[in-house]
């Protein structure tokens, strides 16, 4: 940063007059400001003036030698910028009215360009307007650091929001981090800053160096509004290209909407890119992971990624989720071009892409957006409002419009600019309940004295109205833990609007079920079947997701009780159970093959593990799954309806057993599926059938392939005239021990005795 001046030292140092007093000399009080870098005004002071004596040119050029005015077009040296002041204040007359550049002569080195403050206004009222009202549909437009031509020169726009600040500078290795050389225009009807600096480029590193209202020098900001920033560690923004991306996926995104709607499979590989898998000792970069990942999740059947955020974030152990550029992808794998390349590349293997998305809070480091013009403009200046006691970060001040705007903002860009499919909101329940995590006396009531955050609840509605209207086919994903009504019902219904939400009842109740001895189970039988109770209450997404494996919860296959076959049998019985529950599902990578280790965000998943034909054999039944729930109309077709299911077996307690019916409509073939929560095979097994004829065993996690003993029912049963379960006919079957099975009907009898 540049040195500190006095003023007496500005007084002291004022060049003297040479003939004639300079018709650009300053008094001393403004040549303070401008040389100590604390004017508010630049623009009143520096650039082409009209005075009495004709034109005149200021600028502040500090550590320059010479300054020259040249004709842009003559080429004509059209004035001498002499010294008014220290520490590179130059001004002078300049003749004529042709557009002019500054020649400038530093200590080894000259450049010449265009005079930044030469430049008007860059954004219209109109634009400024719709910002102030929490209404710009296109913020990056007149936000940030853009590429751009004005007139016939090419530079670079810098904006940024501070209406509280007293002087904002935009700094960089193109001024040498000096506050003093570009200090930027306040739009004041908007609070916003601007300066187009010409002959800048992609690439270039910058930061906003704002004076507070105080009058004290922040630490320098990074762009909240950056499209590209530097790898962590390092915290500049830096200018990104034009994303100017040929997409080939026009076929994908014309048919995503019926890919993604509550009657498609829908199923999730859940991936935290930097420790999926590593090349040479270090993540995967983006085309790295285009030509891998895609390959990888497609072979195993999945619909869907998820990745975990990837907007950029300081913190590598926040996993993401305490993000600080939410329109950057991080520069941990590479450039946004190459996240595109990485989008296309999914949609390409018939993957939609999901982003996790954290818009509830960001974290207070200094270069970020706490305190950002020097009051709490992102946050609550409450803390009882603006901390979040679980991880000591900030609250978006979601009633404020600017801000309701930028988040929207930052969605929009992920989904129109990046083609990702989905958003998957992060905390959602945080962001609900004003009590989230507080004692009595650490928060404020709502107007209506509830602990309802109706300023949430409407920018939420809001976000999901707009990403409906604007991006057709894209759906957003709650991680709501709560029950508050209406999280996927539409918002003109007066629900929240989002597409799926996570099931985490379903999570907790199967989770704690599946660690539980076989020997207990029959006394928690109700943690498997209650939550069928409220299961088409909402969209579903069934998630085991990465919160499940980290902190001490142990890996999926480590929470299954006994020796290592029955760990695995009950892991295999416990996806036949999810994939052909209600709801779409969601797995976090690393579960596919049975990891041991818990997860970590330092290293890569143990992919030696699928050296063991063991765990080969589950990354196989992963697979068949995935297969089986595409294919099945009755797993998919009516998830979200209740006459997609049906219990025909829901209180054998002593046994451990659960069975149910699928059903998927017109031209859906009827499944039975029979879970056996024990290490006890059951023959004989009586179950009812809704149809008369063969019913075939389509999948058996006991079979030899996926590592079982291969016990199960030869290929399917016969259905017999005896009535079970409501049903006027049964089946007679084998349950192996900690398995499910599926049963599809394929040759009826045409009698269907329902009793």
């Amino acid at each position: 940063m540049a040195r500190s001046i006095s003023q007496r030292q500005v007084e002291g140092s004022r060049a003297p007059a040479q003939g004639r007093a300079n018709p650009a000399a300053l008094d001393a009080a403004r040549a303070y400001e401008i040389a100590s870098g604390r004017c508010a005004d630049p623009f009143a002071v520096l650039g082409p003036h009209n005075t009495p004596e004709g034109r005149v040119v200021r600028a502040c050029l500090a550590g320059a030698l010479r300054v020259e005015a040249i004709g842009a077009a003559s080429g004509r040296v059209l004035g001498q910028l002499e010294p008014i002041g220290p520490d590179g204040l130059f001004g002078g007359p300049v003749e004529g009215d042709e557009f002019y550049l500054l020649r400038v002569v530093w200590p080894g080195a000259t450049t010449l360009a265009e005079d930044p403050y030469a430049f008007g206004a860059l954004a219209s009222d109109d634009d400024l307007a719709l910002f102030a009202a929490g209404a710009h549909p296109q913020l990056p437009d007149i936000l940030g650091a853009r590429v751009m031509r004005v007139g016939s020169v090419d530079g670079v726009r810098f904006s940024v929001w501070a209406p509280n600040a007293r002087r904002v500078s935009v700094v960089g290795d193109f001024n040498s981090w000096d506050v003093r050389r570009h200090p930027m225009r306040l739009r004041q009807s908007a609070g916003v800053w601007e300066l187009f600096v010409p002959r800048l480029a992609p690439g270039e590193r910058y930061k906003f160096a704002i004076l507070g209202p105080d009058g004290v020098q922040l630490p320098f900001k990074a762009d909240p509004m950056a499209l590209r920033t530097q790898a962590s560690p390092a915290t500049a923004s830096v200018v990104a290209a034009p994303l100017e991306y040929e997409w080939r996926d026009r076929d994908w995104m014309s048919s995503r909407a019926a890919r993604q709607a509550p009657d498609a499979p829908i199923s999730i590989y859940e991936v935290h890119l930097a420790s999926w898998l590593h090349v040479q000792g270090r993540p995967l970069d983006w085309d790295e992971a285009a030509l891998r990942l895609p390959a990888y999740a497609s072979a195993l059947g999945f619909t869907h990624i998820e990745l975990m955020p990837i907007a950029e974030h300081p913190f590598r152990g926040s996993w993401g989720y305490q993000a600080l550029s939410l329109f950057a992808p991080t520069a941990r794998h590479g450039d946004p071009a190459g996240f595109a390349r990485f989008v296309d590349a999914c949609h390409a293997h018939d993957l939609g892409v999901i982003l996790d998305w954290a818009p509830h809070h960001f974290p207070n480091d200094e270069h970020g957006l706490a305190r950002f013009d020097g009051t709490a403009l992102y946050e609550h200046q409450d803390p009882r409002e603006g901390w979040h006691p679980d991880w000591n970060t900030l609250i978006y001040n979601f009633g404020r419009r600017e801000v309701r705007n930028f988040l929207i903002a930052s969605a929009l860009r992920w989904l129109e600019d990046f083609h990702v499919d989905g958003l998957r909101v992060d905390a959602v329940a945080s962001m609900l309940y004003r009590d989230y995590s507080r004692a009595p006396g650490q928060w404020t009531p709502n107007i209506h004295g509830g602990r309802e955050n109706l300023e949430a609840v409407d920018f939420l509605r809001a976000v999901n109205d707009v990403v409906a209207r604007r991006c057709p086919g894209a759906i957003t994903i709650a991680e709501e833990s709560t029950a508050w009504p209406g999280v996927t019902a539409p918002v003109d219904s007066g629900g929240l609007g989002f597409s799926y939400k996570w099931n985490m009842g379903w999570m907790n109740d199967t989770l704690r079920y599946m660690a539980r001895d076989p020997v207990h189970r029959r006394w928690h039988h109700d943690e498997i079947t209650f939550g069928l109770m409220y299961a088409f209450a909402e969209n579903f997404v069934l998630p085991l997701s990465h919160d499940e494996i980290v902190h001490g919860k142990r890996a999926l296959i480590a929470k299954m009780p006994g020796d290592d076959w029955r760990r695995r049998a009950s892991l295999r019985a416990l996806f036949a159970g999810m994939w052909t529950h209600p709801g779409k599902k969601l797995l976090f990578m690393g579960g596919e093959f049975g990891q041991q280790r818990e997860w970590s965000h330092d290293r890569q998943l143990d992919w030696g593990e699928l050296d063991n034909p063991e765990h080969a054999g589950l990354v196989a039944l992963v697979r068949d799954l995935n297969r089986l729930y595409r294919e099945e109309g009755a797993l998919h077709r009516t998830d979200s309806r209740t006459e997609g299911f049906e219990w025909l077996i829901v209180d054998d307690r002593e046994n451990s057993v659960f069975a149910y019916l699928r059903s998927g409509g017109a031209g859906a073939r009827p499944l039975i599926v029979a879970l056996n929560m024990t290490p006890e095979p059951r023959a004989n097994y009586r179950i009812g059938a809704p149809q008369a004829g063969f019913w075939k065993e389509i999948l058996n996690t006991d079979a030899a392939v996926y590592g079982g003993s291969n016990l199960g029912n030869l290929g399917g049963a016969q259905t017999q005239d005896a009535p079970a379960h409501g049903h006027g006919q049964s089946l007679d079957l084998v349950l192996p021990p900690l398995a499910g099975i599926v049963m599809r009907l394929d040759h009826a009898t045409g009698r269907r005795h329902d009793g």
